[in-house]
């Protein structure tokens, strides 16, 4: 037994336990990855291992006639080479519905898709063996749109696909159908003043995370296999390897390695299943890296869409409904598409109050990359598309923007088109206000103090291709609605397992869970949560792995709420343990063990007035208390297959965005100057890391607005897969960003915090288009703008 407190009273005031919540502490990562010394999977070594090689289909949609890998088995130093036969168990895997073999059989369905797998002893010999495997295809009609998916001759992708969806679906090419209908639409058009009915279309996004799919498989001694991995999910990788690998989940183990960005493409399997496979074949450790070309084959992407938006409003200015439909392409395998569908659907009409919806939103099945998630998560190409439609409706009435956005700006109480009640602060009106009062950059910042001009601070003046003939500038507003977590009655929880030992004469507490660090800042909140809650000032979080119970997916803004949630709720489970050692053992000394309410900061147990009664450190002792508990938040329940109605979502963030921009309408190109936000969180955890999220969600949506997207063409094959040709914002291309945080606390959340990654990227990109629209007067419909589009050219 460890030694009780001293008996006595103690009377000294305590110190509050620095690095808590509320508190921008540095992360204990940060460092090490601006100096370059941090270990990202890419790094991971064994003195015995192989390195393997995908070989990917030429071909967007072609039958196999046949695999031959003699030539490539006979090059010196390829230790194996798999194809489809080779599999020793299940052959699909998926993360929704089970359509996507781990290499293709029969036929190949988008270009790129893996065929074929080789190990061998130099990453150079993998490839040249790959390249010698000859595979004969015989290339079959493609699908590429909803027309050539739906025609009466289209060919189907997946013959006798059997999943919860199937039945609701008018096509089999069709992933999944989600409408959202409330009140009558038809009666509303008849009192409409104003009517709106435009068409939109939202390119694919990649993530372009800068650390490429990477993973090294140890085969282990009891049959099973060891992974090491950057993912975002590892028991649902897990989940979807062991019956692949033929192994009970037990034996297919997974920890997390360093994770280079990941915003929804490391959710779906990429190399996982490929090194293990490799791994058990040859008995060696598998290390597998991609390369950039690779990576834009090896992952799902966001999701191109095609919207048509009807709004129909009074003359002054109340919007009496909307009707929409989207279209959104999931390419040739399901992956999150359903889910992706529900938030479309569910969120089409953005954060206001409308009475009459009519939504049909759709996912297809086509010869394209395979799209799953990506920051935004089906919301970003919605809020695009309704966005546009208030600034078009605010014109045809000759009302300010924002005045018409704020006057149908949903609010606390407000009743959601599925029927939801938003039952927690929803300050739409209030984030307008905030985002429009932020002071305005300076005009013409390209001139110097003399007006001479500054080329590089107008658009491509890096280049000097102009010294300002022809550039205008122009402002313009968005916001958005985001949902936060798992929904539709999703069993969405985490787990949190934490130990609270002394060491050293110390309380120190160790926190262990399987979240997925992928940039967020995760192990850096649950270090605070740990301090604040248990009073001590060192917190060790050990590496995530499928050794502790789920934590789910770092996705959809809900890791600081769910494993935050389950770290603060089985830390407050050590404590009421400390607390009963301490009652059990202090007898009567003192009666404020018994009466008062008992908090522990700086190392001390202590009233609320401050009075320090109990050592921890002490009270612990030799018996380290350590407890492994779940978190879940309140359920939510499936949208109805016909009306859509339902409580699907447990939270809702929205951000609200101010863009500046200047426009050469001469060159067509585009200069974002500021790109101002403003966000409700809830509670700010870190303040400095919820900046940096805003930031970097706002940057992001800016990539969207003016020059991201996955060119698909001729044959459905991907045309640009690199950083040359596929652009993203580096440090020149991003603005200013100045930040405005609100914190209105949700009642229903852990802190009363809301979930802040996603939100600022739906709104930048609808901010950005009206602001050149406002500069140029067109009217700007398809996102990425490209020059062509501002020139006519």
């Amino acid at each position: 037994m460890g030694a009780g407190p001293t008996p006595g009273k103690i009377t000294q005031t305590s110190t509050a336990t620095r690095g808590a919540i509320g508190e921008s502490t540095l992360r204990p990562d940060g460092t090490l990855k601006v100096t370059g010394e941090f270990a990202y999977s890419s790094d991971l070594w064994h003195e015995d291992m192989l390195w393997g090689f995908t070989l990917r289909s030429p071909h967007a949609h072609a039958e196999i006639r046949s695999v031959d890998t003699a030539e490539a088995l006979a090059v010196p130093g390829v230790h194996a080479v798999m194809t489809h036969d080779d599999l020793p168990a299940a052959t699909h895997y998926g993360l929704e519905i089970k359509d996507q073999p781990v290499l293709a059989r029969d036929r190949v369905r988008y270009h790129g898709e893996a065929v074929a797998i080789v190990a061998a002893d130099h990453p150079e010999t993998a490839r040249r063996a790959a390249a010698k495997i000859k595979v004969e295809y015989a290339e079959l009609p493609l699908v590429v749109d909803e027309a050539t998916a739906t025609a009466a001759d289209a060919p189907v992708l997946h013959p006798g696909r059997a999943d919860h969806h199937a039945g609701h679906v008018p096509h089999p090419n069709i992933v999944h159908r989600q409408p959202v209908r409330r009140g009558d639409v038809i009666a509303a058009r008849t009192r409409a003043d104003v009517v709106v009915r435009r068409d939109y279309e939202v390119g694919m996004q990649d993530q372009a995370f800068l650390g490429p799919e990477s993973g090294l498989a140890v085969p282990a001694e009891d049959g099973g296999v060891d992974l090491y991995i950057a993912t975002q999910w590892l028991h649902v990788d897990r989940d979807q390897l062991a019956p692949v690998l033929g192994l009970p989940a037990d034996k297919v183990r997974l920890t997390l390695s360093g994770v280079g960005g990941a915003f929804g493409a490391r959710e779906d399997l990429s190399m996982q299943a490929h090194a293990c496979l490799l791994a058990l074949r040859t008995g060696r450790p598998v290390k597998i890296v991609y390369n950039r070309y690779e990576s834009f084959f090896g992952h799902v992407h966001r999701h191109p869409a095609k919207l048509t938006y009807e709004h129909g409003a009074t003359r002054d200015g109340q919007l009496l409904y909307v009707q929409c439909r989207i279209v959104l392409d999931g390419g040739a395998y399901a992956s999150s598409s359903p889910a992706v569908v529900g938030n479309a659907a569910s969120l089409a009409i953005g954060p206001y109050v409308v009475d009459h919806v009519d939504v049909e939103a759709i996912a297809l099945y086509s010869n394209n990359p395979p799209c799953g998630a990506m920051r935004g998560f089906g919301a970003v190409q919605a809020c695009f598309a309704y966005e546009a439609q208030m600034d078009a409706v605010a014109a045809e009435l000759g009302m300010d923007p924002v005045e018409f956005r704020q006057r149908n700006a949903m609010s606390q109480g407000a009743v959601m088109p599925t029927g939801q009640l938003v039952d927690s602060p929803a300050p739409v009106a209030e984030l307008l206000r905030r985002v429009k009062a932020l002071p305005m950059p300076p005009e013409r910042q390209w001139l110097t103090a003399d007006d001479s001009t500054d080329v590089r601070a107008l658009p491509g003046g890096l280049s000097n291709t102009t010294h300002g003939e022809g550039v205008v500038r122009g402002v313009g507003y968005a916001v958005g609605i985001k949902n936060v977590g798992f929904s539709e009655g999703f069993d969405d929880y985490s787990t949190a397992r934490i130990r609270l030992e002394v060491i050293n004469g110390e309380p120190v507490a160790v926190v262990h869970t399987a979240m997925a660090e992928v940039g967020q800042g995760g192990v850096t909140v649950h270090a605070q949560i740990a301090r604040t809650e248990l009073g001590v000032s060192q917190v060790t979080i050990l590496p995530a792995d499928t050794q502790v119970g789920s934590a789910g997916s770092t996705s959809a803004s809900r890791q600081t709420y769910m494993t935050g949630g389950a770290v603060r709720h089985t830390c407050q489970a050590v404590r009421e343990e400390v607390l009963r050692r301490g009652r059990e053992r202090s007898g009567s000394y003192h009666p404020a063990w018994a009466t008062a309410e008992l908090l522990l900061e700086g190392g001390k147990v202590v009233t609320d007035g401050g009075e320090v009664i109990g050592d921890l450190a002490e009270i612990v002792g030799e018996e380290p208390i350590e407890l492994e508990l779940e978190f879940r938040h309140r359920p939510t329940e499936p949208f109805d297959l016909e009306t859509g109605q339902g409580f699907g979502h447990v939270q809702y963030s929205f951000c609200a965005h101010r863009a500046v921009v200047e426009v050469d309408t001469e060159l067509g190109l585009v200069k974002v100057i500021e790109l101002a936000a403003a966000q409700d969180v809830g509670k700010a955890l870190n303040p400095l890391s919820v900046v940096g999220q805003i930031q970097g969600g706002s940057t992001q949506g800016l990539g969207l607005a003016v020059m991201e997207e996955i060119v698909v063409s001729d044959g459905a094959r991907v045309r640009n897969p690199s950083f040359t040709d596929y652009l993203i914002p580096t440090i020149l291309d991003t603005p200013t960003i100045p930040v405005d945080v609100l914190e209105l606390a949700d009642d229903h959340a852990p802190y009363g915090l809301r979930g802040v990654g996603e939100a600022p990227t739906l709104s930048s990109t609808p901010a950005v288009v009206a602001a050149v629209r406002a500069a140029t007067g067109l009217p700007l419909k398809r996102v990425p703008i490209r020059p062509e589009h501002l020139t006519g050219t």
